[in-house]
């Protein structure tokens, strides 16, 4: 089944140049030039993952991402024409999966969005069988992709749970960033770390307690990140 691509960029020239480009890898390409349609293409479409820019007319990237993840968890990756690292973590606090600078080659363009498209798309190729990794009241569900504490769930975006799933799949080994980073991410991010900081953040928001210490996912000073190794796996 083709995968089916909205592509949210106000320059025509931009959006046209990568849809030519996708539909020559298979691809099936929507195009948008402004956050209002993008909310309501992705809301009347099934995508396996939008493109989305940040700095457009009567919405932004920002403010239709935030509108996006109100109904949907599809992967998104945000285009900024900025180096700014506040641009960067905004989106990524809003539910960004990835992001990427322009001006950008088609390659890296097209590494990103296989990358996760190969993660999204894992989940429906999962055997039958239940895998359910479990650490004292946190239950994730390997093949259904759901994570809930104490019976209750917890909405996930799918880089919030790759991640989640990696760490709590090798408890007590310590990961640096750069390493979380290649087998998270799939790429390497050329020094750019601060998306492991800024994902974890938010992960430790929906899992941990509140003004207590970190139980599930823990740093170690100057290395990078742990999970528990109380944990159990059936």
């Amino acid at each position: 089944m083709e995968e089916k691509i909205l592509v949210v960029d106000d320059e025509s020239a931009i959006s046209e140049i990568i849809k030519f480009n996708f539909e020559k890898e298979g691809y099936v390409i929507d195009t948008a030039d402004n956050g209002k349609s993008a909310i309501e293409l992705a809301g009347e479409n099934n995508y396996g993952l939008i493109l989305l820019d940040i700095m457009m007319p009567k919405l932004n990237g920002f403010e239709a991402l935030r509108e996006i993840r109100k109904f949907s968890d599809v992967p998104v990756i945000m285009l900024t024409a900025r180096e700014d690292e506040v641009d960067k973590v905004l989106g990524l606090e809003l539910g960004a999966d990835d992001y990427v600078v322009k001006p950008f080659s088609m390659r890296e363009l097209l590494a990103r969005v296989k990358a996760v498209l190969r993660r999204f798309d894992s989940q429906e190729k999962k055997e039958e069988d239940t895998k359910v990794l479990k650490v004292m009241d946190l239950e994730i569900d390997l093949n259904k992709y759901q994570v809930k504490r104490k019976g209750e769930n917890i909405e996930l975006t799918l880089r919030e749970f790759e991640l989640l799933k990696y760490l709590a799949s090798h408890p007590g080994i310590v990961f640096s960033r750069e390493e979380l980073l290649e087998e998270v991410w799939e790429y390497e991010y050329y020094g750019d770390i601060r998306t492991v900081d800024v994902t974890v953040r938010r992960l430790r928001e929906k899992i941990e307690d509140e003004n207590k210490d970190f139980k599930y996912i823990k740093t170690k000073r100057g290395v990078g990140y742990l999970f528990s190794s109380d944990s159990g796996e059936s």
